[in-house]
């Protein structure tokens, strides 16, 4: 367990570089592992979920070297195509080894993954995809046994809803499948254009990320070697904007890309913060003294992103009026929200609706961090909060922020992190 500690009431200052995007680098590190190849991926940050991602590579039989945000990878041998129930349980998005898995081996065993508890989140379509594709699942004790006996072909695969790992898994698998898959209502994240790219590099050819068709020429790849630089984390960034909104002052991000937020953007806008944004930086101006925006409402891109909506909630704790929150995507988004009313918020919940009515202030007391994105909000309402504020976390928000108690230091903030 750690504890972050917050001392509220300062204003925040200065610029600062956004990681690398951790749903950007984690499907291309599964990736690594489709052919006999060497990557190295550069602007890698330093998360528990990258972690538990390099233990997987390697217990794999892939040699993994790390050197500040460079990740070197040699995918040359595969010694087992078996990922443990121990590392399967700390990150969800590991089931993405599995499309890989499949097309380079074409056997694969896992037990259900892992990660935040935001409520139900089956990977249905996940097996829904790699069974069009010719993989034989077997489900038994909380295991996927998985095998190609008839190895794997081109299908056209429609997904009920525009999910982002089960149109990432069918994407790797696909790459191994004799003739073309076209994958119809895919996600269209900025990630999956991302992985489409690596993938590309790769000698595969996929294309129609960003639309609602991906369509993958599968086939046999060549051994490779690729060099990639992982796109700017843009759920990041929008936590460093709301927690400036919040707190109050003048904050750059560099090395970003604005269009992917342009969401969160326009509701701080409304805010009342003043926004100036360039190709690749943005600069958010706050006086902290926020009126209600718009109604938030979450869905998949480009709507307004759900991992962004419990750090606009919490900029909007001392906003004027009353803000309202439809959550979308996951049922238990909101489990958050009972910990930042110890802090004074007002915040009323019903089903997937939540109504904040502003408050004059909010005081710092002891909470705790239910998942990742409730975590980083707890954060942000904790700097704009008069006194002290310790949130007990049990490593949640590790792992999404790379050094996140450092970064929101050089802002000008007094925030520490310590073992409890």
């Amino acid at each position: 367990m750690s504890v972050w500690h917050i001392e509220g009431g300062r204003r925040l200052s200065g610029s600062v570089a956004v990681q690398g995007a951790k749903n950007a680098v984690l499907p291309i590190m599964a990736a690594s592992v489709l052919a006999p190849g060497e990557t190295e991926l550069t602007n890698v940050p330093e998360l528990r979920d990258v972690d538990a991602t390099i233990r997987i590579l390697r217990g794999l039989g892939c040699g993994v070297e790390r050197s500040g945000d460079i990740v070197r990878i040699d995918s040359a041998y595969i010694a087992r195509s078996e990922i443990p129930h121990s590392l399967m349980r700390e990150l969800r998005s590991s089931v993405v080894f599995l499309g890989a898995l499949l097309a380079r081996c074409c056997h694969a065993r896992l037990s259900m993954p892992g990660g935040c508890e935001l409520g139900p989140r089956p990977i249905d379509l996940h097996l829904m995809a790699l069974r069009a594709l010719g993989a034989e699942i077997d489900e038994r004790a909380g295991e996927l046994i998985c095998s190609t006996p008839n190895g794997l072909r081109g299908a056209a695969i429609a997904l009920p809803m525009p999910s982002v790992g089960a149109t990432e898994n069918a994407m790797l698998c696909a790459c191994a499948a004799e003739g073309e898959t076209v994958i119809m209502n895919a996600a269209r994240e900025p990630e999956i254009a991302e992985l489409q790219g690596f993938l590309n590099a790769l000698g595969a050819g996929v294309s129609g990320a960003g639309s609602a068709t991906v369509r993958v020429r599968g086939g046999a790849l060549r051994p490779f070697r690729v060099g990639h630089r992982i796109m700017p984390d843009r759920i990041v960034s929008a936590t460093y904007l709301a927690a400036c909104a919040a707190a109050g002052g003048d904050v750059e991000l560099r090395g970003v890309e604005p269009r992917h937020f342009s969401t969160v953007l326009h509701s701080l806008s409304e805010c009342g913060c003043d926004i100036i944004t360039t190709g690749c930086s943005v600069r958010l101006r706050s006086a902290a003294l926020l009126r209600a925006p718009m109604p938030v409402i979450t869905g998949p891109y480009p709507a307004f992103p759900t991992d962004a909506q419990p750090l606009m909630l919490a900029a909007c704790l001392k906003a004027k009026g009353t803000s309202v929150f439809v959550e979308n995507v996951f049922q238990n988004r909101f489990r958050f929200t009972e910990e930042l009313t110890r802090l004074g918020a007002r915040i009323h919940t019903e089903g997937r609706v939540a109504v904040v009515t502003g408050v004059d202030a909010l005081h710092g007391a002891p909470a705790v961090a239910t998942d990742l994105r409730g975590g980083a909000a707890l954060i942000i309402a904790a700097l704009s909060a008069e006194g002290a504020t310790d949130i007990l976390d049990s490593g949640h928000v590790e792992r999404g922020y790379e050094r996140f108690d450092e970064r929101l230091g050089e802002l000008g903030a007094e925030v520490s992190l310590r073992d409890k």
